[in-house]
């Protein structure tokens, strides 16, 4: 199939920051894109060929979108899983397909996808709701601290809490979750395979993530991750298990931590582009989205490795401040070699809202590091 400057459309599902980064991939290779997201200043809008408002999680919305394009990516997990199932049946190519994103999609399937295939992960219990794991807590089966997760619709940080009390979980909603026991990590590590239609698979180096201690949020990703190579090949041999099992294609982001005793658990994954991809713009041969494309496309898989050092921080809106966004300082990051702003094109800021990331490329990676706090500590998400 010709894919470039032709009448192929590729649909996407979600117009936010990954979508608008996935958009510049394919303004790159003259691709024709249709794009559905519920707000009508998604950030995607401006950079498709065609926008259309609508709700990613009504089945008619979807169906209908989902018709209009020769193959269907989507760049949020919140989708109706049913109507990518109709399109599949219809002949429509779906990719990750609706079977790898229903696994993946309630992070209670997911843990028991993880024991189901012998990957190694944190022991956890599910619950029907908050009502039941308090129950099971009176009982004494089990003890805290834990991490209670919301089994469907959490991100950023939402919807994921650490319990150390009873009181810990007022005010937490009365939905479907699990409680998974708290593990003594020493680094949160991320490595994102990609893998084709036809079954290629490449991945990228692993990274390293610090983690904002409040919001729960990454504020840093590094990479290459400031480990042993033995326990980089651990996380990355995990990561293609992984990706094999669960039948993906496009990106997968296989999110893990690396216990005190070096083993490696697998705490979720995410099967589009990801937070511990963007690095990968300015530092590698080849972006995380653009060999999504190659690969839902089943076009040969580009080269995954680092041209240099990368370290990427996350630019969310600063406590306080809520409304028309202005980037303070941001002329002072600009005159900093090495550092790119990615704005993302959101109207509005509110406190620990990702608003843009800045990427920090140095051929010395600890240098990379220290301009990323400066980065950091200059440029302010306020509002007007």
């Amino acid at each position: 199939m010709n894919f470039f400057s032709s009448n192929f459309k590729l649909g996407i599902l979600g117009g936010g920051q990954l979508g608008k980064m996935l958009l510049s991939e394919t303004r790159k290779f003259d691709i024709q894109t249709y794009v559905l997201d519920p707000a009508d200043d998604a950030p995607g809008a401006l950079a498709c060929n065609k926008f259309f408002q609508g709700s990613l999680m009504d089945f008619e919305t979807v169906y209908n979108f989902g018709k209009k394009v020769d193959v269907l990516t989507f760049e949020i997990e919140l989708v109706n899983v049913q109507a990518l199932e109709q399109l599949e049946s219809e002949g429509i190519k779906v990719y990750p397909s609706s079977k790898t994103l229903k696994q993946i999609q309630n992070k209670g399937f997911q843990k028991d996808f993880y024991s189901r295939h012998n990957i190694p992960t944190a022991p956890y219990k599910r619950f029907t709701g908050i009502s039941e794991l308090i129950s099971t807590l009176r009982s004494g089966q089990m003890t805290y601290p834990f991490v209670w997760k919301s089994a469907e619709f959490g991100y950023d940080g939402n919807g994921v809490k650490v319990v150390r009390t009873i009181d810990d979980l007022e005010n937490l909603p009365e939905t479907e979750c699990i409680a998974e026991e708290m593990i003594p990590f020493k680094n949160e590590l991320a490595v994102i395979v990609a893998r084709s239609v036809s079954g290629e698979m490449k991945t990228y180096p692993v990274v390293e993530m610090e983690f904002h201690p409040e919001a729960n949020q990454v504020e840093y990703v590094i990479c290459p991750a400031r480990i042993d190579a033995a326990v980089a090949e651990k996380a990355r041999s995990i990561a293609i298990e992984v990706s094999k099992k669960f039948d993906h294609v496009g990106l997968l982001a296989v999110e893990m931590f690396q216990t005190n005793d070096d083993e490696i658990l697998v705490n979720e994954v995410a099967p589009r582009p990801h937070n511990s991809g963007h690095y990968s713009i300015e530092a590698s041969y080849t972006s995380q989205f653009e060999n999504h494309l190659r690969a839902i496309l089943d076009l040969p898989l580009g080269k995954t490795g680092s041209k240099v050092a990368g370290v990427m921080v996350n630019l969310v809106g600063a406590e306080g401040f809520s409304g028309n966004v202005k980037y303070e300082n941001i002329e002072k990051i600009l005159e900093i070699p090495g550092v790119t702003p990615h704005i993302y094109g959101k109207k509005q800021t509110r406190p620990f809202r990702k608003m843009g990331h800045v990427t920090i490329v140095n051929e010395d990676m600890y240098e990379a590091r220290n301009i990323a706090e400066q980065v950091k500590n200059t440029i302010k998400v306020i509002s007007q």
